[in-house]
């Protein structure tokens, strides 16, 4: 009888296989050789389930968005506002082992998007929707009185969601490659000051 093949299950092998290597050994050592090594098929299995290297890992980096997607999701059930904003900024910043492995496999993938339009693509569709809920939740937290606002709202609050996505992606670096500089509890108490000057 012939061996029944899950082939998405085999896909997934071939993903995590990706992934392991660049958050051990970064994005350039993630050879279609060491990924089929890592996974423990041959060369020739990765190209009945993937058209090249870069297709592996543009699924790699849409399967990490995906598992940061949901675990936030189970993070914001049933908050709003202000109090799901504060969520949503410290999900994006490396204050655990599986944010700061998340966050590197991110960092070790922005070099290579500025050459690769599929890897763009997936950037900027995923930053877009990150902006799109921080600025959703800092309206929803300005118009339940959570957050002052200058006057001009929309323009107001678009310029809030940039300083705070920058802030996010700033410090997750520094945090990175100044670990005793910015320490987990001095990233999360920057974020969170920045949140208070809102309020104020």
């Amino acid at each position: 009888m012939p061996k029944i093949v899950d082939h998405g299950e085999r896909r997934e092998e071939v993903v995590e296989a990706a992934r392991r290597i660049i958050l051990r050994d970064g994005i350039d050592a993630a050879t279609t050789r060491a990924i089929a090594r890592e996974a423990g098929y041959s060369n020739g299995v990765l190209t009945h389930y993937f058209a090249d290297k870069d297709d592996i890992l543009v699924s790699a980096l849409e399967a990490s968005h995906r598992r940061i997607a949901e675990r936030l999701r189970a993070r914001l059930a049933g908050l709003t506002g202000l109090a799901a904003l504060r969520e949503v900024l410290l999900d994006n910043v490396p204050l655990d082992e599986e944010r700061r492995g998340e966050t590197g496999l991110e960092v070790g993938f922005w070099g290579r998007s500025l050459t690769d339009p599929a890897l763009l693509e997936v950037q900027r569709r995923e930053a877009a929707e990150l902006r799109y809920l921080v600025v959703s939740l800092l309206r929803s937290a300005a118009e339940a009185g959570e957050v002052r606002t200058g006057g001009r709202l929309d323009e107001d609050l678009d310029d809030v969601a940039e300083r705070l996505l920058a802030l996010v992606d700033g410090l997750s670096v520094h945090r990175l490659l100044y670990p005793g500089r910015v320490p987990d509890d001095r990233l999360e108490r920057l974020i969170l000051a920045e949140l208070d000057r809102l309020t104020a």
